[in-house]
Parts: C-alpha cells; sequence; structure tokens
C-alpha cells in the first residue's frame, strides 16, 4: 500500500493556480499570501502578473510558475521561445509550456520534440520546464507518445491539463505517465484535483506535483471549486 503523505507537506507539492482571464490585482495579491502563508511550491500566473507575483513573492521561498502557448499549444515555437524567455526576464522560476497538441495528433513528433526542445533550451540554467498534454484530447498511446518526446527533449515535467480543455486530471493517466517518464523526472496532476483524498491519490500513482486552485480548502481539509 502506497504511504499517505503527511498533511503538512502536502504544501510542497502544489502549484497554487490563478489562471482566469479576469483575475484581478486584488486577487492576484490574495494568491500570493496565501502561497507564503502555507508555503506552497509555486504560484501559477498568467504571464502579465509574472513581475506583480515576483515582487510580493521576494525572499518568500515561494516559486514563480507561468504558462506558455497557453493553453491551446497552437503558437510557434518562437512564440514560445519568446514567451519564456520574457517570463523569466520578469521573475518566473518555472514555465508551463502547452504541448503541440495538433502536430502530436498527426504524427509529427520531430515537430513536437523541437518545440519542446526550443522552450527547454531556453530555460536552461534558469527555469524548470513543465510540459502540459492536455490529456484529455490524447489517447492513451499518444499520452506514451508524447510523455516520450518530452523526456526526450529534456523537460523536467510532463503535466496533465491546461483546466481549460476537455478532462480533468486521472489516477490512471497519471499512473501511465509515470510508468513511461520512469522515476527521475517530475510528473504534475492538475485539473479538478480539490481535495486532500484526489491529492493523496494522486501522489500515490506517481506524482510529484499538483497543480490546483483548491490549495487553501486542501490544506484546511475542505472541499475546492473550480481548477
Amino acid at each position: 500500500m502506497s504511504q499517505t503523505i503527511p498533511t503538512q507537506e502536502i504544501a510542497a507539492y502544489i502549484d497554487h493556480t490563478l489562471l482566469k482571464p479576469q483575475s484581478t490585482l486584488e486577487e492576484i495579491t490574495k494568491l500570493c499570501e496565501e502561497a507564503k502563508t502555507h508555503q506552497f511550491a509555486t504560484v501559477c500566473v498568467n504571464p502579465f502578473w509574472v513581475p506583480e507575483t515576483a515582487l510580493q513573492l521576494a525572499g518568500s521561498g515561494v516559486g514563480i510558475t507561468t504558462v506558455v502557448g497557453f493553453p491551446l499549444g497552437a503558437t510557434s515555437t518562437f512564440a514560445k521561445m519568446s514567451e519564456a524567455r520574457d517570463a523569466i526576464a520578469g521573475g518566473a522560476t518555472e514555465i508551463d509550456m502547452v504541448l503541440n497538441v495538433g502536430a502530436l495528433k498527426s504524427g509529427m513528433d520531430d515537430i513536437v520534440e523541437a518545440d519542446v526542445s526550443g522552450v527547454v533550451g531556453m530555460c536552461r540554467g534558469r527555469a524548470a520546464v513543465k510540459v502540459i498534454l492536455e490529456t484529455g484530447l490524447l489517447t492513451d498511446e499518444e499520452k506514451v507518445r508524447a510523455c516520450l518526446i518530452c523526456k526526450a527533449a529534456g523537460a523536467d515535467f510532463v503535466k496533465t491539463s491546461t483546466g481549460f480543455g476537455p478532462g480533468q486530471a486521472t489516477v490512471e493517466d497519471i499512473a501511465l505517465m509515470r510508468h513511461t517518464v520512469g522515476p527521475d523526472m517530475g510528473v504534475k496532476a492538475s485539473g479538478g484535483v480539490r481535495d486532500m483524498e484526489a491529492v493523496q491519490a494522486m501522489i500515490a500513482a506517481g506524482a510529484t506535483r499538483i497543480g490546483t486552485s483548491s490549495g487553501v480548502a486542501i490544506m484546511s481539509g475542505g472541499q475546492g471549486q473550480g481548477y
């Protein structure tokens, strides 16, 4: 039986997330305060808010995740690399890029790998790279191919979902992703993880990071809403 992670250690798994397009400065400030209080791994915000979160989180030990090619993954590699460079300059410590799903489904694996490699190269030594697969759009065979491509490209994590596409993180997908990438690469469960039971199940299946807007509710033993 998998070991249950003590509640006080769960915060270090969580990317405390606010990606709604209508998010306000007041909400971003609240997100940062909550992250400092609970010592979440990072906050995850849209690129516009990266410099502000960097100011608010300075010296706190909380990292800053932002999104690239979000939420469709269908921008050019150059655009994704430029977004990543700009985000890092603003203070981002982790980059969650969206896989080119259409290219993957077209069998253009070399193109997909080059896309991921471009962002990884831009971030090397400066920010970790997580690749969002958007698992709700993929078959199991495509999920496996995507994981192998991301591993070959040097990404630090594979991640389930943007939260804006179909489906949510599932234990089955996390287990498949973990089995595919092996023990050393990060696996992030995001989308629909709203309570401690779900967090523990994802970690038991192989997740090393949890993306959720329900971090505070999770830490208090409640049930969150939204992403």
